[in-house]
């Protein structure tokens, strides 16, 4: 019985030795570097990136829209403003101010998160927003 036993444990510690030793082989193996050029591909994905990143500059990303009631009389919040800007500030304000027998829409533009004309408190507060 006691060789029975004996046997069984040798073939037990020949086992987790040979396991040990394919792990090892495993992980050495990953470690290497692969044939083909990954470092290639890297540097490659990075220009792409670094591409997108500036093409991503110049999009009118920062977006904001303030409604309001422009008149006492008027209610709903039908009055707006929309301020439209890249990552710069640069683009544009949109306001339509709506009464009770006509709407007027506006056009301002921004430059630098700032504006050569005159802005409403409402066009501020939209730039405040998209710029966040």
């Amino acid at each position: 019985m006691w060789i029975l036993a004996s046997a069984a444990l040798l073939l037990a510690l020949v086992a987790a030795v040979l396991a040990v030793v394919a792990l090892r082989r495993t992980a050495s193996a990953s470690r290497r570097p692969q044939a083909d050029a990954l470092p290639e591909d890297v540097h490659g994905l990075r220009q792409e990136v670094a591409a997108l990143k500036q093409e991503a500059g110049d999009a009118l990303r920062h977006l904001s829209v303030v409604r309001y009631d422009a008149f006492g009389d008027v209610g709903g919040h039908l009055s707006w403003s929309l301020a439209l800007l890249d990552d710069a500030g640069h683009g544009v304000v949109l306001t339509s101010i709506h009464g009770r027998s006509e709407a007027r829409t506006y056009a301002k533009n921004i430059t630098g998160w700032t504006c050569e004309q005159q802005l409403s408190p409402e066009e501020e507060e939209a730039i405040a927003h998209a710029r966040g």
